[in-house]
């Protein structure tokens, strides 16, 4: 045999995973890490069936809690990877942080076996290790009991062969007559030689106005050893004017990074165009293997930062590489657990098979069937997505939309271009949720309207954009029924500048979201009042007919009959005495457009609960814009072929790190 031979079937033993604990002994993180609750694993659906009635009894079911309140004290946690477990009491790492996602290791890597060893103390201690099918059924696969009150490290050795569409490996501690301490344990394989050096990142933040958010992020990243060598360069677009180092917090970060800590500033390009200059440094700089994209308003778990690069090194191929995303108001509830891009709707979503907002803390994996099915996504947010260096060489960066759809966009052509991406089980932060939030009424809606139509123009599969046309006509009427006239005139120019073509998205970069603000400031429903007493009260000539109010939800038949009136009911003139009264005052979560419709003019309060705005209905507005919104709807659709071919032919241009330079060039000052 060669010594090319025997190098290019040599093995080393990598690390995959550790057990952790939560950084500070966060116990709201808690049920992330361990698990004191038995597994009360929900229905099958095939055992369900197809009957409606049945399926949606079995969804409101699955989302029940489980838990039983059961609980650890603080002290059971030792240190960051040790935790006791008191005599007789029984634990489960079979969680988010612990279990081993066997099924997507199997799918997206080179290894096919893993060897997993637990290290404990305490004589008879039993550690079970199971697994589970992409049904949620979890099998016993081997156990083993301390002979000891010493440290004994067991070892298991585990196939991945099972895992092609779904399942976990994880173990749970039972400790005997006295207290157990599990030490450690680790998740190991063999790799190829050539892969046993891990990968090292630069990580690309993008930050506006949230300088102790963002100095606190950066504190965490530089204070942990374990991440520490997997760190190239930690750049900072500052694109605001409270700037981070002006936190009391950045001196601590500043230190803790030291010369891998780069700021620079420019002017606010939005979240694409901070990260498209994360993207460019990186990859002029060219000495990490990775750029990971990361929010500046996220706590971080620096462990899967780790994990994400170690799977990156060892996928078969260049991947993209992604995190989840957990509520950083309510930390143990899970966004989404995958994302794709519907094509007919071309809209981002769950996987119908999924669950949002999910809370482990109330059901636990073991007990949560569908979170054992792989989920395979089309792209992952930017609010921690590791890419690799040379996908951003040959794909480009990302496009110019200021902020909306330019992640999932990248997703898309990374995928065409053969690179896949996989939302990581164990790579998390924790986000401001955007439940809270409603930025499809603000000066978003602009950006919401216009990418999503530019995301679909590049790569929607259908020759006119599948629903994309007639579900964006269906949406601008219904804001315009609810008298949401700012919306409705954003959304119009958002599909105006779509149809002027993709060369404008770079220029409009620096500029746009000044001339949104300003426009829409001449609409009422956009003047927003922090306090409710700068309307006048509510008064209505007639009461609500037979006394209904804003708790009733109609049903569908109804929302179907409101919708064929309702445009018919705007061109009517206004009650004349809801041009001086609001006829209502609406919270945020009944501010539905079949309410609204009802309505001649309304307080309606935003949903960060900070202000509210007066809604008034304009029956020669409501022509007017009721003009526009077909013509232009018609214009989209008729276009949409040649309009689609323009933006493809364009795209390697527009994102291109030359085109990207030059639009960075007022504050690079390069020639």
């Amino acid at each position: 045999m060669s010594t090319r031979e025997a190098t290019a079937g040599a093995t080393v033993a990598r690390l995959l995973q550790r057990q952790i604990m939560p950084l500070d002994r966060d116990f709201d993180v808690l049920a992330l890490y361990v698990d004191p609750e038995d597994a009360r694993l929900d229905a099958d659906k095939y055992e369900v069936g197809g009957n409606r009635a049945a399926k949606d009894l079995n969804n409101a079911a699955i989302r029940q809690s489980t838990s039983t309140g059961r609980a650890l004290h603080p002290d059971q946690i030792e240190s960051r990877t040790a935790l006791r477990v008191k005599s007789g009491e029984r634990l489960s790492f079979g969680t988010y942080f612990n279990a081993f996602p066997a099924s997507y290791w199997r799918r997206w890597t080179v290894v096919d076996a893993v060897r997993l060893s637990v290290t404990v103390s305490g004589h008879g201690t039993t550690v079970i290790v199971y697994k589970s099918m992409a049904n949620g059924r979890s099998q016993r696969v081997d156990s083993a009991i301390a002979s000891s009150a010493e440290s004994e490290t067991f070892t298991f050795d585990l196939t991945l062969k099972p895992f092609v569409d779904g399942g976990w490996y994880w173990y749970n501690v039972v400790a005997g007559d006295e207290d157990a301490v599990v030490e450690s344990a680790e998740w190991t394989a063999e790799v190829p030689a050539d892969r046993a050096e891990h990968g090292t990142t630069d990580i690309a933040i993008t930050t506006m106005n949230r300088p102790d958010f963002c100095a606190k992020l950066l504190g965490q990243i530089g204070s942990d050893e374990t991440l520490a060598p997997y760190l190239d360069t930690v750049l900072v677009m500052e694109q605001g004017t409270d700037k981070v180092v002006d936190s009391p917090e950045f001196a601590a970060a500043q230190e803790a990074l030291g010369d891998r800590l780069r700021i620079i500033e420019q002017g606010n390009l939005g979240g694409s165009g901070g990260y498209a200059r994360g993207q460019l440094e990186s990859l002029r700089k060219g000495t990490a293997t990775y750029a990971l994209m990361m929010d500046d308003d996220v706590v971080c778990e620096p462990e899967g930062i780790v994990r994400a690069i170690t799977f990156g090194d060892l996928a078969r191929r260049p991947t993209i590489v992604g995190g989840h995303m957990f509520s950083l108001y309510a930390k143990s509830r899970l966004h989404s657990f995958g994302e794709i891009v519907q094509p007919w709707r071309f809209w981002w979503q769950t996987p119908l098979d999924g669950f949002s907002d999910w809370d482990f803390a109330a059901r636990n994996l073991r007990s949560a069937r569908w979170l054992h099915k792989r989920c395979d996504v089309d792209f992952n947010g930017w609010f921690m997505c590791l890419i690799p260096r040379a996908v951003l060489a040959e794909v480009g960066l990302s496009l110019p939309l200021f902020l909306k759809w330019d992640d999932s966009e990248f997703g898309l052509r990374a995928r065409a271009a053969g690179y896949p991406t996989v939302t990581f089980p164990g790579a998390a932060v924790w986000h401001v949720p955007w439940t809270d939030k409603n930025d499809a009424l603000d000066w978003q809606a602009y950006f919401h309207q216009r990418n999503r139509f530019v995301a679909a123009l590049l790569h929607s599969p259908y020759p006119r954009g599948g629903r994309m046309v007639r579900e964006s006509l269906n949406h601008t009427i219904a804001h315009l029924v609810s008298m949401q006239y700012s919306t409705v005139e954003l959304r119009l120019m958002a599909m105006e500048d779509v149809l002027a073509g993709p060369q404008r998205l770079h220029a409009d970069l620096p500029t746009k979201l000044a001339e949104v603000n300003a426009f829409r400031k001449q609409f009422s429903d956009a003047q927003l009042q922090p306090d409710l007493e700068a309307f006048a009260p509510v008064r209505r000539a007639k009461p609500p007919r037979k006394g209904r109010d804003l708790a009733e939800v109609p049903g569908r038949r109804a929302q179907l009959i409101s919708a064929g009136l309702q445009p018919l009911r705007q061109l009517t003139r206004p009650r004349p005495l809801s041009r001086q009264y609001p006829e209502a005052a609406v919270p945020a979560m009944d501010a539905k457009w079949y309410r609204l419709a009802g309505f001649d003019s309304a307080v309606v309060s935003m949903n960060d609960g900070t202000s509210a705005a007066l809604y008034q209905r304009d029956p020669e507005r409501f022509k007017e814009l009721a003009r526009r919104i077909a013509a232009l709807h018609l214009r989209m659709r008729n276009e949409w072929p040649e309009l689609a071919e323009t933006y493809r032919a364009g795209l390697a241009d527009v994102t291109s790190p030359e085109t990207w330079a030059e639009t960075f060039r007022p504050w690079t000052g390069e020639a």
